[in-house]
């Protein structure tokens, strides 16, 4: 499991075509990728299971807490993202509710885009 950063202080600022934002730039593959929005509610579970494939949790909102195979829990928060290598365990669950993106694909590699959580 390996944590990343996708928040505002990790982007760049773009003005090129007249443009005024920051891009926190997060991924790029060449091989079919599957993206969806999860929803979980107050004491929402994405239970403990393999990863069938790499896969990488980016936190839109709310807060929560992932682990790996050892039972030990990290807290996660808007802006962080979590990645798990093809057949890795973990599990995702949150007290007052989160929002969160998953990408995954045969190709992630988030290291080349995001910067490490510290």
């Amino acid at each position: 499991m390996e944590f990343y950063k996708f928040d505002k202080d990790s982007g760049k600022a773009i003005s090129k075509f007249n443009s005024n934002f920051i891009m926190s730039r997060i991924i790029q593959t060449e091989k079919v990728t599957h993206i969806g929005c999860m929803h979980l509610e107050e004491k929402g579970v994405i239970g403990y299971h393999q990863a069938v494939t790499p896969q990488l949790l980016l936190i839109m909102n709310g807060e929560g807490y992932v682990r790996g195979e050892p039972e030990e829990y990290f807290i996660i928060q808007s802006g962080d993202a979590v990645f798990w290598k093809k057949d890795e365990w973990h599990e995702t669950k949150t007290y007052k509710g989160l929002t969160a993106i998953v990408i995954e694909s045969e190709e992630l590699n988030p290291s080349s885009f995001m910067p490490m959580k510290k």
